[in-house]
């Protein structure tokens, strides 16, 4: 029987329990609550896809609490997304990360994909929120896509996200309202744009502030 619990360290635990032995939380972010499980984990991943009636060739997200973990994950932001992470995370910018050609990681995410030029790429979030990154750090990077059945709109509220899902998710972390339905902005590189870039999802951050802060900051192509 899934819950609705207020953020505390008794429910963080909880939570983190739950994604540890491959369940379902959903949490808040600075956007919309989102579905969550451990992203090395290829049957809870598999959960998220079946309880949003989700298709899978539609990509999930790593969400983490700090761009420090991404190498612990096997992944990097190429340039020129580290400068743009600089200036827009923790916030509702979604870049696309690729994933390590070197190192010896233990596990691989389960929700790399792999592009037509064979490198494997992840887009990732850190959430502008408080309450978000509290949970966070206490049960780690998680794989995540909105809490509500594919096609529906994102939910603002814990209660919105359970009438989405209902018993599908354990557990529904609630962190209070969102700021709306808007998701993030996803954005890729591209070394065949003119700044160097592509928008893949325009969401709550407009494409063209992002191309600003390229411009300001002395252009697309440099590390």
């Amino acid at each position: 029987m899934s819950e609705i619990r207020a953020v505390t360290d008794e429910s963080l635990a909880f939570a983190s329990d739950i994604v540890r032995r491959g369940g379902l939380v959903v949490i808040p972010t600075d956007t919309v609550y989102g579905v969550a499980c451990d992203p090395f984990n290829a049957k809870a991943i598999d959960r998220i896809y079946g309880a949003k009636r989700r298709p899978r060739y539609k990509a999930l997200q790593i969400i983490l609490s700090s761009i420090d973990e991404l190498e612990g994950l096997g992944l990097y932001l190429p340039a020129p997304l580290n400068r743009l992470a600089a200036t827009f995370l923790p916030g509702a910018f979604s870049p696309i990360a690729q994933a390590a050609q070197d190192g010896d990681f233990a596990r691989t995410l389960g929700t790399l994909r792999t592009e037509s030029n064979g490198k494997r790429t992840q887009a990732i979030r850190i959430p502008n929120s408080t309450v978000s990154l509290q949970i966070l750090k206490a049960i780690g990077p998680v794989a995540a896509s909105s809490a509500n059945r594919s096609g529906g709109e994102s939910p603002q509220t814990a209660q919105e996200a359970y009438e989405a899902l209902g018993d599908d998710v354990e557990l529904y972390l609630d962190g209070g309202a969102t700021q709306g339905h808007i998701a993030s902005t996803v954005v890729a590189a591209d070394p065949h744009e003119r700044d160097g870039i592509a928008i893949i999802r325009e969401g709550m951050i407009p494409a063209s502030v992002i191309r600003r802060a390229l411009t300001i900051n002395g252009g697309g192509l440099g590390a």
